[in-house]
């Protein structure tokens, strides 16, 4: 190995050579709401269950549920700070993930098309998200919570730059 080559290790997917960019820390409050929503149905569910059957394993349901909303509370603000993105000059990288990470290397000139996407939740918090499509649809990546500013710039900008490497090809 030469002095001058730079060694990756594979698992350490996230490289320093690269600037992330991050998501909005406003995406966690999605995830809460999203969490709540998720929460009150099978909460609700459970009472139902424990008021109707009287059943032992629906307070045993309840207070597991309870349990799954407080851990993911908690672990959604480390989820959103997890993901980034870096734009490089022939690709564009993603990463997000904390127990088990992913790094995902989109190459501009394999780029179908970029979706920009804003659901009612997103738009009530004035986030988007940018959807890249691949021909082989295991390599699609996202990035969501971008200011639909943001998100708007870098569907253009990677659709110019994919237009032009997929000329090259």
């Amino acid at each position: 190995m030469d002095s001058g080559e730079v060694r990756i290790n594979a698992l350490e997917p996230w490289p320093d050579t690269v600037e992330w960019r991050p998501v909005s820390h406003d995406l966690i409050w999605v995830e809460l709401v999203r969490l709540a929503i998720w929460l009150v149905i099978m909460l609700g569910a459970m009472i139902a269950g424990w008021v109707l059957v009287g059943h032992w394993i629906f307070g045993a349901g309840l207070g597991l549920v309870l349990l799954f909303g407080l851990w993911r509370a908690i672990v959604i603000g480390r989820a959103v700070r997890a993901w980034g993105y870096a734009e490089r000059e022939r690709d564009l990288l993603v990463r997000h993930g904390l127990l088990v990470r992913r790094l995902s290397i989109v190459p501009y000139a394999r780029m179908q098309f970029v979706d920009v996407t804003a659901g009612p939740l997103e738009r009530s918090f004035d986030l988007a998200t940018v959807q890249l499509h691949t021909a082989a649809a295991a390599s699609d990546a996202k990035v969501p919570g971008l200011r639909p500013a943001e998100a708007s710039r870098l569907r253009d900008r990677l659709t110019a730059l994919g237009a032009d490497r997929a000329e090259g090809l």
